[in-house]
């Protein structure tokens, strides 16, 4: 029994020997030290807020809201906020919006609400909002380059984890173009729905009847999509810093050399 016990004890020390060799051979092959990974797995982490921002604003409805005005003789009033997809339109009681509040809103008051996905996906119809029509061609605009943002976005999320998991160290530029582009992207399409609204509130439709004096202002989702495309920007930056050589900055800091008396 004691021969057996070691003959087991040795097998497992030979493969944990074996093991380790790869691991040591893999992490030589790769060049990646322990504190260039843990660099690099900062940088990540910066991407991946900048990430979880960009999925929030392009996954909500409120970008922007629209308001029409307390004063019109009844309880309630009318308001809406829109994001990429969708539009919902609530009616509130006028008790509940602040006292101090000439129009309608926030949104997130509670009230009737009517959330209708945009038909331009798929029909190509355009959406009528408080008498006024959008138009198709920029908001489509808004979501496929939004949409492109975060695909690149991905590509560069996949790009850092081949390089900390397989080595492939030329991929972390090819990463940091990606969460820079994607941040670009994202700031594009932010552009891009600032103009959609803007031709909303010119469309309006003659017929009856006729459509009410409103107000906008933009709202939390869009604020998340700044912050996102601005976090991106950082991430790429970080990224990229990572892959220029390390001589240039020895040179501008170079260290001092301590002599021994």
């Amino acid at each position: 029994m004691m021969m057996w016990s070691n003959f087991f004890m040795q097998e497992e020390d030979r493969r944990r020997a074996a093991v380790g060799l790869r691991r040591a051979r893999g992490q030589q092959r790769s060049g990646l030290t322990p504190e260039r990974q843990g660099k690099i797995k900062l940088a990540l982490l910066v991407a991946t807020v900048g990430a979880t921002l960009s999925v929030l604003s392009v996954g909500t409805e409120f970008w922007v809201e629209l308001n029409t005005y307390k004063a019109n003789g009844s309880a309630v009033c009318d308001a809406a906020h829109m994001g990429l997809w969708k539009v919902c339109t609530k009616r509130l009681w006028q008790a509940d919006v602040p006292a101090g509040r000439e129009t309608c809103g926030p949104a997130e008051l509670p009230g009737e609400a009517n959330c209708t996905y945009f038909k331009f996906f798929t029909t190509g119809e355009n959406a009528c909002i408080f008498q006024r029509t959008t138009k198709k061609e920029v908001n489509l605009a808004a979501a496929v380059i939004a949409v492109l943002g975060l695909a690149v976005m991905a590509l560069g999320c996949l790009c850092v984890i081949m390089v900390l998991s397989k080595g492939a160290e030329f991929l972390l530029r090819v990463g940091a173009i990606c969460f820079g582009l994607s941040g670009l992207l994202l700031f594009v399409s932010l552009e891009v729905f600032r103009h959609s609204v803007q031709a909303l509130l010119q469309r309006v439709s003659p017929e009856p009847p006729p459509a009410p004096p409103l107000t906008y202002e933009y709202s939390w989702s869009l604020g998340c999509g700044l912050g996102a495309g601005l976090v991106l920007l950082l991430g790429g930056g970080c990224f990229l810093l990572l892959t220029m050589p390390s001589w240039p900055w020895g040179s501008l800091c170079p260290k001092r050399v301590q002599q021994v008396t």
